[in-house]
């Protein structure tokens, strides 16, 4: 077969398959490809380097795993001695099984390749006739698929010469189709579960454990009225004697009750001031009303609770919650109180 035929006949199929617009890549796809190889001889032979040129047919076993036939011609390829120099004809026939890496569909695909091959060359060195030899094929490469169906391919082979004991080397590129793949099975989707509310609480009567759950009536996952979870935060800062200034260390539980109202824009709170017993009743109320009102500047000027929603109070000194007999009871009384309650969400 002249290779210009066999060329017409790789490049006919390809445009064939490409109009069909066939699946690629899957479980029986037939893969046709052209391709140029430089095959290096081994040195002993006596013949230079050439060129390969043809095509081959491949079918897809599984997904990773196909069988390839391949038939090339040889070109520019000369004997150095012997035959007088002469221009070496023949061509080469090959079988291989390929594995290929990656997943069907992936742009990029290594592979490896093992086979046999048959070779039918003219004008050999130091050899009357054609000579026939069997090659032991082993290779690797890589495809990548330009589009779905089209692929450029570059791949190397070792070719060991059973007949002679020698090795020899091709290096090659080629273009090709992948087309007529079994499409990837598709997973069936389960039919939706068929949803009855009979009481319109938007729980399945299946799972609603209240079926008759009043209308506009706010429910839990088992269909049953919801129960608001109260949340709290409680804020108690401490003074030294006779003073009304804020300390330092009160500032981060001050902010997190600031961070509360902030969660819970619905919630209000009062601050509550309190002293010890030290001193007379009216200048312990004017005491407890400054550092009531001291917390709640930091609460709106520092941390941006809205003033509407602050209001302060000072109770002097009758409210203690500690001994007032004795200096630690008087600390503990030196105080500010708050407290801000809501419903989580």
């Amino acid at each position: 077969m002249k290779l210009k035929n066999t060329l017409g006949l790789v490049i006919g199929s390809l445009l064939a398959a490409a109009a069909a617009n066939a699946v690629a890549q899957g479980q029986g796809a037939v893969e046709l490809e052209a391709f140029g190889k430089r095959y290096f001889t081994d040195s002993s032979s006596n013949m230079d380097e050439g060129n390969l040129f043809g095509g081959s047919i491949g079918y897809y076993l599984t997904e990773d795993v196909s069988l390839g036939l391949s038939y090339g011609e040889y070109h520019d390829m000369r004997s150095e001695n012997g035959t007088g120099n002469k221009d070496i004809k023949g061509n080469l026939a090959s079988l291989d099984a390929f594995y290929h890496f990656g997943t069907s569909g992936d742009a990029l695909r290594p592979y490896v390749s093992a086979g046999f091959a048959h070779q039918n060359i003219s004008n050999v060195p130091d050899r009357t006739g054609r000579d026939h030899s069997t090659f032991a094929n082993i290779g690797t490469g890589v495809k990548y698929f330009l589009t779905e169906n089209f692929f450029a391919k570059a791949g190397v082979d070792a070719a060991y010469n059973i007949d002679a004991g020698e090795t020899e080397w091709l290096a090659g590129v080629g273009v090709g189709l992948n087309f007529g793949g079994a499409a990837a099975p598709v997973a069936a989707e389960p039919a939706p579960e068929v949803c009855t509310d009979s009481d319109n609480d938007g729980v399945c009567d299946n799972v609603d454990k209240c079926p008759d759950t009043p209308a506009n009536t706010t429910v839990d996952a088992d269909g049953c009225p919801a129960v608001a979870e109260v949340v709290r935060v409680e804020l108690d800062v401490k003074f030294d004697f006779d003073k009304a200034q804020v300390k330092e260390e009160s500032y981060g539980d001050i902010k997190n009750l600031a961070d509360f109202m902030g969660q819970y824009p619905q919630t209000t709170t009062t601050v509550e001031g309190h002293t010890d017993s030290v001193g007379t009743d009216a200048y312990n109320q004017k005491l407890s009303e400054r550092r009531a009102g001291a917390v709640r500047d930091v609460l709106v000027n520092q941390y941006g609770v809205g003033a509407e929603r602050v209001s302060s109070v000072g109770y002097g000194e009758s409210r203690p919650v500690a001994d007032n007999a004795t200096e630690a009871g008087r600390a503990v009384n030196r105080r500010v109180e708050a407290e801000v309650e809501a419903q989580a969400k």
